[in-house]
């Protein structure tokens, strides 16, 4: 008996643990204290403030697909509406002179996000799955079409501006030039992280996770399903509009784009790309997907298409995300076998390289006859110049295409047999030790 007692209730955190839990928070604060410091450019600074941005968003959009299993269409409400609130607030805060500074002002986009979630939540929360998602999807619609309706609190297609720079300083920063917003967000991202972290260690974060697994089983046990699906949405609805907020501030602007289904669909896409199934997989995915698609709207035009497609490639061969790729490296590592991977893997991204090129290359000049026909046929994408009317370049398209896909297949099936063999002998050693 008292073995099975050991079993269900772990040890409690050592010292070790803690000042290693600790540490790794106290890390990350001096990580983003240091890093204007490095990357001081003003075009950096925009950079990490969005990264910032989304990286709240996408940790409270997990709190509903991640944390309990509810699949969102319309987690944009709640952030549009708190950036919108904002921007109401800053104006009317500094027309009136009020006593209240900037770094306040994401508190106020919070609780719109929150009061809304609750207005809305308990009818969206009554089921989950499909029904959930098609009504999510419903009241999504329903904002978005307000939001050029109600011109008078959204402002139309032009939105709704404010001036940050009015309100009382803080500490002598009037958060005009971007390094003071960009510590602003990044103290807020801090926060929210740690909050959102806190919120799925406590006895309601892991009732989320039983309610996603199994809600039978959790209203068997005398809880309502419904209810900790609602209590989640209303957090979640918290978090985004802090990430609004946040989001009017840097910009100085709200407009319809806030409520759009485009930004529901991002959230989604950085959820699910980094993987929903671990804490800091929306953190990766919220990097990973906004320096993605900064960087690929300069090298082509029809850079959302190569967004969707990679969205459809992660879905269909790593559904667990980047971080769950990312973690399935830590048995091989623990066992020492990882170098026994590594040139396989070599081997298979070079066809698998020849096949991404001739897809971008057969994009391009698809896009090109589609859309500007009449145009110079030398074009330029990803830095690269060629002659999209050259059958070379459809030969060589379709060659890459055909021969990669080919040979990839055959290179990864050898991937998978020195994987499986390197798990076997890294077992192997974990079980003699």
């Amino acid at each position: 008996m008292s073995n099975i007692t050991s079993r269900a209730a772990p040890p409690p955190p050592t010292a070790a643990d803690n000042l290693k839990f600790y540490g790794l928070w106290a890390a990350v604060a001096i990580f983003l204290l240091v890093l204007p410091k490095v990357f001081g450019s003003g075009g950096a600074l925009t950079t990490f403030s969005l990264i910032g941005i989304s990286i709240i968003f996408a940790l409270s959009y997990n709190i509903l697909l991640g944390q309990t299993g509810m699949l969102s269409f319309g987690h944009a409400v709640y952030y549009g509406l708190g950036g919108f609130l904002v921007i109401h607030a800053i104006n009317i805060i500094g027309a009136n002179k009020w006593a209240i500074p900037l770094p306040l002002v994401p508190l106020i986009g919070g609780l719109t996000g929150l009061v809304f979630a609750i207005l809305l939540g308990w009818v969206s929360t009554q089921r989950s799955g499909t029904a959930f998602a098609m009504i999510s999807l419903g009241v999504a619609e329903l904002v978005a079409s307000s939001a050029l309706i109600l011109r008078t609190f959204f402002g139309g297609e032009a939105g709704i501006s404010a001036n940050r720079t009015k309100l009382l300083s803080f500490f002598g920063w009037n958060f005009g030039p971007q390094i003071q917003i960009y510590y602003l967000v990044a103290a807020w991202t801090l926060i929210c992280m740690i909050a959102m972290y806190a919120l799925t260690r406590t006895p309601l974060g892991r009732m989320c996770n039983a309610v996603r697994d199994n809600p039978e089983r959790v209203q068997f046990v005398g809880y309502d399903p419904h209810v900790v699906r609602y209590i989640a949405f209303c957090f979640s609805g918290f978090f985004a509009g802090i990430a609004g907020s946040l989001a009017a501030i840097n910009f100085e602007i709200a407009n319809s784009a806030y409520l759009g289904a485009v930004q529901s669909g991002t959230v989604l896409f950085a959820a699910y790309i980094g993987g929903i199934g671990f804490f800091i997989g929306p953190i990766v995915g919220a990097i990973f997907v906004t320096i993605l698609s900064l960087g690929l709207s300069d090298l082509t035009t029809v850079w959302q298409l190569y967004f969707g497609l990679f969205f459809i490639a992660v879905v269909m061969y790593a559904p667990g995300g980047i971080t769950g790729l990312l973690m399935m490296h830590r048995p091989l590592i623990r066992g020492g076998t990882l170098g026994s991977v590594l040139p396989s893997y070599a081997v298979a991204l070079v066809p698998t390289l020849a096949l991404m090129i001739g897809l971008m290359l057969g994009i391009e000049c698809i896009v090109h006859y589609t859309m500007n026909p009449m145009d110079d046929p030398n074009i330029k994408a990803f830095g690269i110049p060629f002659n999209a009317a050259s059958p070379l370049t459809w030969a060589t398209s379709v060659i890459l295409i055909v021969g990669g896909f080919f040979i990839s297949r055959m290179t990864w099936k050898r991937v998978a047999v020195a994987w499986d063999e390197a798990l076997t002998v890294a077992r192997a050693k974990e079980l003699a030790a």
